[in-house]
């Protein structure tokens, strides 16, 4: 899902520099250091599934884990998710730096989201709470980077096969896969050590 340097407008491409910086903000504000270790450890695991890619058109399509971070790191998400997207921009030419802005608040955005609606699914199996973050941070990541790509460019939705509509299919079977594969590893690391997903 990393947007590379060029395929956003000039103006697009400020504008969400700019809410990144905020909600980079807001998520540093108050830290602790003893959530440091918990943050690297979650960048790390972010950084080496999302190098796991195939390209299509202007995106990508590869695990995210934002929902994952955003149970397990709750507001703290766009730290790990910010440095993971950086060190991939810079060392592998993944994404890019004027996207980086970009980039963070797609994956962010779906992970604050995820973070707000698990204490509303507190009655459900761990496995469905693990679902629930995947497939809806891969749902929220794809809204905004339709968002993002149609006010960039309106030829990017184009016929039956533009990018947008391409971009929309690929991602749907990831959803549900990234469903799953949180489902279980939430359900596990909800077994082997609950207390790895309270927030501070």
């Amino acid at each position: 899902m990393h947007i590379a340097d060029g395929v956003l407008s000039v103006s697009v491409a400020v504008a969400t520099t700019v809410g990144a910086v905020g909600i980079l903000a807001y998520s540093l504000n108050g830290i602790k250091e003893d959530e440091i270790p918990k943050i690297s450890l979650l960048t790390g695991a972010f950084f080496v599934s999302s190098l796991i890619n195939i390209p299509i058109g202007p995106t990508s399509v590869h695990p995210i884990l934002s929902g994952f971070l955003g149970l397990a790191l709750g507001r703290r998400a766009p730290i790990g998710i910010f440095i993971g997207l950086l060190l991939q921009a810079t060392l592998f030419q993944h994404g890019g730096l004027s996207t980086l802005g970009a980039n963070t608040l797609l994956m962010s955005l779906p992970a604050y989201l995820v973070y707000y609606l698990s204490s509303l699914l507190k009655n459900v199996s761990f496995f469905m709470r693990g679902f629930n973050a995947g497939f809806t941070a891969i749902i929220g990541g794809i809204f905004l980077l339709i968002s993002l790509l149609f006010l960039s460019d309106a030829r990017y939705n184009d016929g039956l096969f533009s990018v947008i509509n391409i971009v929309a299919v690929a991602y749907l079977p990831l959803a549900l896969l990234e469903g799953i594969l949180t489902g279980f590893s939430v359900k596990y690391l909800y077994t082997v050590r609950p207390t790895f997903f309270e927030q501070k």
